[in-house]
């Protein structure tokens, strides 16, 4: 019962009652006290009566009335206002009871106001929510509280119900009757903002000690006893790759090994500073993700973290970000730290500031003020930590009116020195047949054209650059063949290039007639033994092999029987010749029939006198009078070598279907698509050549390129055995039946011919025959850039073809030459970031005093720097003509970078130079444009070792390895903030042998025996 003092005089109190009730109006968060209606009037009438001995004093307040019963003290259900209860102000509230006193044991019936929408008003009801741990859900009190009471409140009274130690991180959770759950996340917002309504449980967790949360799965790479109790080195914990997010872990990583920025979030001081309603930042949702990780890694129990919650989170606020594609790291970190940023900013409500030019007053002043404007709107740990100020100046080439401004930065974009030469190897097949193919590393101009590669090859091997031909070979075909004229930015770097000699020069001399000589396309193909009866037809598949060739024909030898003796000799330095005791006549009947029975459809003459009845007339010449020619050097013209060897190059070329030839397909009057591989050369006419194939047999098996030699052309493109079926069938439509009387003299012309090694088809560009491809059994007729493939029986091609001297090439002495690669000093690249340059015409500046749009000229100077310098090198260069990724070395230093020549501001802070840096992080990319590899080098904080972060991979890694010409993004601590670490911690049960201290990159991607690796499953 509380104490009661000598109330006034009866008119006195109600006076004053009366105008505490008249004066007070409801404020949101105010308290107002509920009173039984019937006291109430009883007062009311002794105060009226002004007798102090009045029967109708009314004695303590009694509020019996208001309850369900008198131990729970439980408000009864539907009370009304002014019937039930009258409300009175906290003011007038505590005079009557100091007047008149409580009944002893009654609780006061404080009221909270709500601010509604459009309206205030009494709580009469509070909001009763159940209380449980995460850990203890069946243990449940109850618990009442007012919808003007802030999230915080509740939590103080769980860690005071469940003892929960002071200091420990938890979170809340709230699940209604459905049995979902949500998150509690800004605990500074009222139970009525938190959408929190009576009925609901609100549960609480704490995290562990290994930085997970026990409601999330487990983050983890392994969940094994043995892991639950490693205990390693706080920081040193790899990154799972979720797919292409290499990118991610390598700028995390980095981050992580940021001291201020991690020491923030391990010592929870984000949590009083999220920002839930800031527009531009992620509800304080990127934040918390970041954290989860930061934790994690640093509890010093994982050798590796699962980061697909984070990895959700960024793809939800960036949908450049969302799906497994290749990104930058530095985009994303771009994003990460502006995100961090805006889910941290202290500043609440952003005050619009207008920015002012500097006017002819003094930099200090000018720099002052802009930093000042600056903290005004963003104040954060990322400004504390990564953001400086540099000067801008702009002069107008007009009326050179000068504009200087200083702005913010989060991190420095330099460039690189971009060389105007590039390195080019390439393979030179020479006419002579005998000549194994030469490697050359030429230097060509970046913006030159292919004449000037020609050239280029042209000074090192004295042949005329007109007679060469460079092409593009892709899965062992022709993928582009280049014009003198074309840009050499087309060629990547990865691609494979072939140069051709011709006999004649390119575009034709004054004594040749350009259409009396052709450039012919040459493919070496494979047939498989079985036909392939699946699509419905029964033709052969065929797969290409080895490496195409070039080679300059006169028009009036396309024929078969002049271009099987020119290809022969073109092949001689590894098809090896029949032997005149080899060439025998086919005498058995069983084995022609077997000959007859494995030949496609369509291949030779043979099989279509088997087949359809044909008769080789004695007056028809074809591909068995070539091949009664052995001699094959009685052509006049020789042809040129035509060495398909190539060495390991670049494996990862792209898919075929990526692809688009140049050249298109002689007489191709169908789709490529309808390509069919089967199809022969004769024509329709009746009188078809005789078979020089009569064993070219089709194989499917394909033929790659030799072990030691992994050619780019080894992927092999087949020849599906759907595209021989289509074409069997565009065969028999398009050929005629001949007659059966024919059919008996056909085959004993076949015993009288000769074996032949290879059989000669007209193909397309792919490698593949299209129906109308040859006009007559004796000639082909080309209208563009004529292609034509030999097609070879496995088992003749395993006897005559030599696949190992096919593979060998010579390096000419320019591959032995070291090239020296473009080398630069970091400090040359800020030095370049600080020239004046002229804004480009899609950017120009805004002349305020001209008052047109004009090619200023611009100059940055470095005015501020923070406390860690992140520093990007522009590797990726884009341009309007080309692309490219610069792998020029960069050399940084790993400590001591010293900004003092280049800083405008010079002061000394604490007798300190304030531009003296350390290195502590580096992003590294592996790779060209269009794919990559990312990893990191850091610096642990606490005991100092660096070490070597790839994915889940962590290796040490010594000094003397981190400068490469692989580095992207470079973190540099300030000295005078670098908090020197402590000694090295004992190596736990689980942590690399301390006599063990350097891995390569090379090393540690292999998890060789030469390194300790902390690798997990």
């Amino acid at each position: 019962m509380s104490s009661v003092t000598e109330p006034p005089g009866l008119d006195t109190q109600r006076r004053e009652v009366e105008a505490l009730l008249q004066g007070s109006e409801l404020r949101a968060g105010g308290s107002w006290y509920m009173v039984e209606r019937r006291w109430y009037d009883q007062w009311k009438e002794f105060v009226e009566t002004g007798d102090q001995n009045s029967s109708s004093f009314p004695g303590q307040i009694d509020n019996s009335e208001l309850f369900e019963d008198q131990d729970s003290y439980h408000l009864k259900d539907r009370l009304v206002e002014n019937e039930d209860f009258m409300l009175v102000p906290a003011e007038a509230w505590r005079k009557l009871l100091a007047w008149y006193g409580l009944v002893e044991g009654q609780p006061a019936l404080e009221r909270k106001v709500v601010d509604l929408p459009s309206t205030l008003k009494v709580e009469i009801y509070p909001v009763e929510v159940y209380l449980c741990l995460h850990s203890n859900m069946d243990t449940v009190i109850t618990a009442r509280f007012s919808r003007a009471d802030r999230i915080h409140s509740l939590q103080e009274v769980m860690c005071r119900e469940f003892s929960v130690q002071q200091g420990a991180e938890c979170r809340l959770w709230m699940k209604s009757s459905d049995t979902s759950c949500e998150r509690l996340r800004n605990v500074h917002v009222s139970v009525l903002e938190a959408c929190l309504t009576s009925g609901m449980t609100v549960i609480m967790e704490m995290r562990n000690a290994d930085g997970t949360w026990p409601s999330s799965k487990p983050q983890i790479m392994r969940c094994s006893v043995e892991d639950q109790e490693y205990r390693g080195q706080p920081g040193v914990c790899g990154l799972s790759n979720l797919g292409n997010t290499c990118f991610m872990n390598s700028a995390l990583q980095c981050l992580s090994n940021t001291p201020p920025l991690t020491e923030y979030f391990l010592r929870s001081a984000y949590l009083e500073e999220l920002n839930f309603t800031n527009p531009l930042g992620m509800k304080g949702e990127i934040a918390e993700a970041f954290a989860d990780v930061i934790k994690q890694m640093w509890s010093g129990r994982h050798h590796s973290v699962v980061p697909r919650i984070f990895k959700t989170k960024v793809g939800h606020f960036a949908s450049q970000f969302l799906g497994y594609q290749q990104h930058d790291s530095q985009e994303l970190l771009s994003f990460l730290l502006d995100g961090l940023h805006e889910d941290l900013n202290r500043v609440k409500n952003k005050e619009y500031i207008e920015l002012r030019d500097a006017g002819g007053r003094p930099d200090q002043e000018v720099a002052e003020e802009a930093w000042r404007n600056h903290l005004r709107r963003n104040d954060s740990v990322i400004v504390d930590t990564f953001h400086g100020l540099f000067k801008s100046t702009l002069v107008c080439p007009e009326c050179h009116k000068v504009s200087v401004t200083f702005d913010p930065f989060c991190y420095l974009s330099v460039p690189l020195p971009v060389s105007k030469d590039r390195v080019m190897e390439v393979f030179f097949v020479s006419l002579d047949p005998k000549e194994k193919p030469f490697q050359y590393r030429l230097l060509v101009p970046k913006a030159g054209k292919v004449s000037d590669l020609c050239s280029a090859l042209a000074q090192l091997i004295n042949i005329p650059a007109k007679q060469m031909v460079v092409t593009d070979v892709f899965n062992h075909r022709f993928y582009k063949i280049y014009q003198a004229d074309e840009a050499l930015s087309c060629i990547l770097d990865r691609d494979d290039i072939f140069v051709y000699e011709l006999s004649r020069g390119v575009g034709g001399g004054e004594e040749v007639n350009q259409d009396e000589e052709v450039v012919l396309g040459l493919y070496l193909r494979e047939r498989s033994h079985y036909r392939d009866y699946g699509s419905g037809s029964s033709s052969y598949g065929t797969s290409l092999f080895g490496h195409p060739l070039l080679l300059s024909v006169p028009r009036t030898l396309c024929t078969q029987e002049g271009l099987y003796p020119l290809l022969l000799q073109r092949l001689e330095r590894y098809v090896r010749p029949r032997d005149p005791s080899e060439e025998v006549e086919e005498e058995e009947e069983e084995e022609e029939e077997e000959v007859f029975k494995t030949q496609t459809n369509g291949i030779s003459d043979d099989e279509e006198g088997e087949e359809n009845g044909e008769t080789a007339g004695p007056s028809q010449t074809g591909d068995g009078q070539a091949v009664s020619q052995p001699d094959a050097t009685a052509l006049t013209t020789p042809p040129s070598d035509g060495n398909n060897a190539q060495p390991s190059l670049d494996s990862s070329s792209e898919e075929t279907s990526n692809h688009s030839s140049a050249a298109s397909t002689s007489s191709a009057s169908s789709s490529a698509n309808a390509n069919a591989s089967g199809e022969t050369i004769a024509s329709s006419h009746a009188s078809a050549s005789t078979s020089h194939a009569s064993t070219s047999q089709a194989s499917t098996s394909h033929v790659s390129s030799s072990p030691a030699s992994s050619s780019p052309a080894s992927g092999g493109a087949v020849a599906a055995a759907g595209e021989t079926a289509e074409e069997d069938k565009q065969e028999e439509a398009c050929s005629p039946i001949p007659a059966a009387n024919e059919q008996q003299g056909r085959r004993k012309s076949c015993r009288k011919k000769r074996r032949s090694l290879f059989s000669i088809q007209a193909v397309n560009s792919n490698g593949t025959t299209e129906r109308g491809m040859g006009e007559g059994g004796l000639a082909f007729s080309f209208t563009s850039q004529p292609y034509v493939a030999i097609d070879w029986d496995p088992d003749m091609k395993k006897t005559y073809y030599n696949e190992n001297e096919a593979e060998k090439y010579t390096k000419h002495s320019s591959m032995d030459e070291s090239q020296q690669q473009m080398s630069v000093q970091l400090q040359e690249c800020i030095q370049l970031f600080t020239t004046t340059e002229t804004l480009e015409e899609d950017n120009p500046w805004y002349c305020p005093v001209c008052k047109l749009h004009q090619l200023a000229t611009k100059k940055l100077d470095l005015w501020g720097l923070p406390e860690v310098l992140i520093i990007h090198l522009k590797r990726f260069s884009y341009n309007k003509f080309s692309r490219e990724k610069l792998d020029s070395l960069v050399h940084f230093p790993l400590r001591d970078l010293d900004f003092s020549d280049c800083l405008l501001r010079k002061k000394l802070t604490n007798g300190e130079p304030p531009s003296r840096y350390d290195l502590i992080a580096v992003s590294n990319h592996y790779g060209g444009l269009r794919d990559g590899h990312y990893t990191s080098y850091s610096r642990n904080k606490d005991n100092g070792q660096w070490y070597y972060y790839d994915d889940s991979k962590v290796t040490f890694a010594t000094e003397d390895q981190i400068v490469t010409n692989a580095a992207y993004l470079l973190f540099y601590h300030r000295q005078d903030k670098i908090r020197h670490p402590a000694a090295p911690s004992p190596a736990a049960s689980h942590a690399p042998s301390p006599d063990i201290t350097s891995c390569s990159s090379q090393e540690a991607e292999q998890g060789g025996a030469a390194c300790v690796t902390m690798e997990t499953d």
